[in-house]
């Protein structure tokens, strides 16, 4: 079964800090970039940060020099590394991608179940 599966969600205090983790199950990683995305409520859904296969990054402004997206192909995987936690980045949290499965089937733009990310303040 092709998934996206995010973890490392919660609850943390203003300043602190989670590393969110995007593993693609049943499937790979194509080779268009993964995004990381954020909806808070009752705002539209935001692009955070990218990175494309060749590991080039992209970040929204709100977000440079706070989080870091990286990526391990060997695990399928993707993570968000988000330090000095402010109460405007709660939000959940999602995963992007293009996915290949074993038979080479493409699924496009799929999307994650979704993180709760709280900040308090």
């Amino acid at each position: 079964q092709v998934q996206l599966v995010e973890s490392g969600g919660g609850l943390v205090q203003a300043g602190g800090s989670l590393r969110l983790s995007c593993a693609a199950s049943g499937s790979i990683f194509s080779d268009n970039g993964v995004g990381w995305y954020r909806q808070a409520s009752g705002n539209k859904r935001e692009l955070v940060a990218g990175i494309t296969s060749g590991g080039k990054t992209n970040y929204d402004d709100s977000v440079k020099g706070r989080f870091t997206i990286s990526r391990d192909n060997a695990k399928n995987t993707v993570y968000l590394q988000m330090n000095d936690l402010k109460p405007e980045d709660t939000a959940v949290y999602y995963c992007n991608a293009d996915l290949l499965d074993s038979g080479g089937y493409r699924y496009n733009d799929y999307w994650g179940q979704g993180t709760q990310v709280t900040v308090s303040s």
